[in-house]
Order: structure tokens, then sequence, then C-alpha cells
């Protein structure tokens, strides 16, 4: 017994390299943590641990020998690749996305240019007193979180922004969704913040966009309608008041990573980031 298992072992280890299987383990290992990154916080997290229990259901099956069970398994995870690609098809494109953001400058060039245009048609819009809710989704995907959005998929362009929010138009009410650099959706419901410390006659587009930060990474800029005040609201942080330079300025710290949420509110207020709630800058009668 004791010579067969050795055997077993010396047959192992013929092959074995130490650099070359350490390297080999290592790849692996980065490769799934990153994968687990990019996943963080998404629908793939649910989604993926279904499939997790689905194979113990199916080395269960083989365990007890449930021949009907194990074969509806086994038919059904034998297409788990093609499955995977079907159901993460959005969170790969973005995982894409983010790998060619980090080896090409082409596309901070594309992040730089989607705050110059959501900065620009927040400007144009407080021009001409038009309310408006511009949310940018970063890492977390918002597809669980928003509700009766009008797909759009366009490319973001202040002019086309500006139509979306004019009082003529039938998607006026609600958010623009910019995802993966591209205006997904617009006249989407956003949750509300619980919050009972906001500043005084914060309504409800203000509200809204504190809620969706709280739940998510996502950028959002709002644009008062009554006071004609551009604000900017980043993990669950609300800051009043901006200018359109400064509000271009902020997007793209944000967008190209080179800030910090913290960083940016206290490049914004010269210290610690104001909780959602402060005033900073703007009148307290902002009830957009």
């Amino acid at each position: 017994m004791i010579e067969t298992l050795w055997s077993l072992l010396a047959d192992q280890l013929a092959g074995f390299d130490p650099v070359r299987d350490t390297i080999d383990i290592a790849l692996v290992t980065l490769a799934v943590y990153w994968m687990l990154l990019l996943i963080r916080g998404t629908r793939a997290v649910q989604i993926l641990i279904g499939l997790m229990l689905l194979l113990a259901a199916s080395l269960a099956s083989q365990a007890f020998e449930l021949t009907t069970l194990q074969w509806i398994l086994d038919n059904f995870l034998a297409s788990a690749v093609l499955i995977i690609i079907v159901l993460f098809q959005a969170d790969i494109r973005r995982a894409l996305a983010r790998v060619g953001r980090g080896v090409f400058p082409v596309a901070k060039r594309e992040e730089t240019q989607l705050a110059e245009e959501v900065a620009r048609a927040a400007q144009s819009l407080a021009q001409k007193g038009v309310g408006a809710l511009f949310v940018i989704e970063r890492e977390t995907h918002l597809s669980d979180l928003i509700e009766a959005g009008t797909p759009i998929d366009a490319a973001v362009k202040r002019d086309l922004l500006v139509a979306l929010f004019l009082p003529q138009s039938p998607l006026h009410d609600g958010a623009v969704v910019i995802q993966g650099g591209r205006i997904a959706q617009a006249g989407c419901i956003l949750p509300l913040t619980l919050r009972e410390d906001l500043p005084e006659g914060v309504g409800t587009r203000h509200r809204a966009a504190v809620g969706i930060t709280e739940e998510s990474d996502a950028v959002v800029i709002v644009v008062s309608e009554e006071t004609r005040a551009l604000s900017l609201v980043v993990g669950g942080r609300l800051v009043r008041g901006l200018d359109g330079a400064r509000l271009r300025e902020v997007l793209r710290d944000v967008l190209i990573g080179g800030d910090t949420e913290r960083a940016v509110m206290a490049q914004l207020t010269g210290g610690a980031g104001p909780r959602a709630g402060e005033r900073i800058g703007e009148p307290a009668a902002d009830r957009a």
C-alpha cells in the first residue's frame, strides 16, 4: 500500500518544476482575484453563487446516485461556459473595457470627453432653468437599482442630453443613466434616500441622487430647476453650488480615477468632504 502511494506521488512529482508551477499558480490566483473584484457589488455575484450551488447539487446527486437529477444537472452544466457568457455579457464587456482603460490612453480621452459633454449639458440646462439628473455608472451595475427606464443606447452628446430634459420631451421626468460611456436609458426612477439630515428645502431630485449613490459607486449630477445651481453627488456626499468649470474638473478626476471620493470632496471643500445634508455655497431654497 505504501509502495503504491509512493509510486503515485513520484509520478506526480516527476514533471514538477518549482519556478514554472509557482508562476502558473500565481497567475491563476491573480486572475481569479481580479475576476472577483470585477463582479463585486453586481448581480453577477448572485448568478455565480447560483451556478456554484447547481454544481454542488450535481456532485451530491452523483454521491447519492440520483440518476434523473444527475442527468438534468449534467446536461445543464455542460453548457456552463455558454451560459456564463450570455448571463455575464455586460460584465465581461465592462471588464474588457477596464483592461483597455489601463493599457491604452484613448480610454482616458473618452472619459475626459464624457465629462466635458455632461458638464456642458448641465451648464446649458442650468442657464435655461431646466431641472436635470445625470447618473454615470462606474463599477457597480445599476440595472437592479433603477426602474422604468426607456432604452436609448446613444453616444453622450451635449445636445442630446439637453433635448432629453427639455419640458417638451416625454422623457424629461426622471434620470438619464450613462453606462459604458453611452446614454443607456432615460426617464429612470431612482431609489430615494431615507435620511432626515438633508438640507431644508432639498427636493426629490437631490434625494434620488443621494439615494442611488448610497447603494452604488455611481456619480450623479443634479441641475436645480428653481435655483439653477449645479450639484454633484458621489459616495452619498452632496456638494452644491458648483459652476460649470468646477463640475467639469471634478468629473474628470472621478471618472479617470485620479482621485478617490474623499479626495474629490476635500478638493471641493478645502477639508474633509461633507456628508449629504451639509450646505456648500448654495441657498437652502433648492426644491428641485
